[in-house]
């Protein structure tokens, strides 16, 4: 049974396959997810996936697939919602994938967007902060970023995928990035198997 909040954030960083098969996942875990979504995030769905959310007319079946009722899209321009305040309590905020002009952003407490408000939030009332950045090589301004943010508590997780599960498609490479955010939430994964783990 689905229980707890989530926000989750998808900027304009390439790895829209990530935010894809997170937020199918997510939504089977958690009763609500607050979605924000940035405009460039939209282009590069539609360049990388071929289907894109629609800001104007949201619904979850072209993009992801399927009927997801419970995934609530919001303004991003709009603080007067929930994820906006540290008096709504919820289970954290994954932000994926991360483009590192947010990461920065929110490193230096630019609040500038509610995306860019309710990490910040997160990091103010010690809530779960996940970020996934996926850019290469890094450079040292990105470098003091992100290690700004996990020294503030928030956790790095590179979209790295791993390959000892001998992945066989794209979306099983994808999925192995997204149960390891999954795993770092406390929720219980079977997207990919745990090392050296018979299941």
């Amino acid at each position: 049974m689905r229980t707890g909040k989530l926000v989750v954030g998808v900027t304009g960083a390439s790895g829209a396959i990530y935010a894809q098969r997170f937020l199918r996942a997510a939504a089977r875990t958690f009763e609500h997810v607050y979605l924000t979504l940035s405009t460039n995030a939209v282009d590069v769905a539609m360049t990388e996936l071929g289907v894109a959310p629609d800001k104007k007319d949201f619904r979850t079946e072209g993009w992801l697939g399927e009927h997801l009722p419970n995934i609530h899209l919001l303004d991003d321009k709009d603080y007067f919602t929930p994820p906006a305040s540290g008096s709504f309590r919820h289970d954290g905020m994954v932000i994926v994938p991360c483009s590192m002009g947010t990461a920065g952003r929110i490193a230096n407490g630019v609040s500038d967007n509610l995306m860019t408000r309710a990490a910040d939030v997160c990091l103010k009332e010690r809530r779960p902060l996940i970020v996934v950045p996926r850019e290469m090589p890094w450079n040292l301004i990105m470098l003091r970023n992100l290690t700004a943010l996990a020294e503030a508590g928030a956790t790095v997780l590179p979209a790295s995928p791993a390959w000892y599960a001998k992945p066989r498609s794209m979306e099983d490479l994808a999925d192995s990035v997204v149960g390891r955010i999954l795993q770092c939430l406390g929720v219980e994964q079977t997207l990919v198997k745990q090392w050296m783990v018979e299941e």
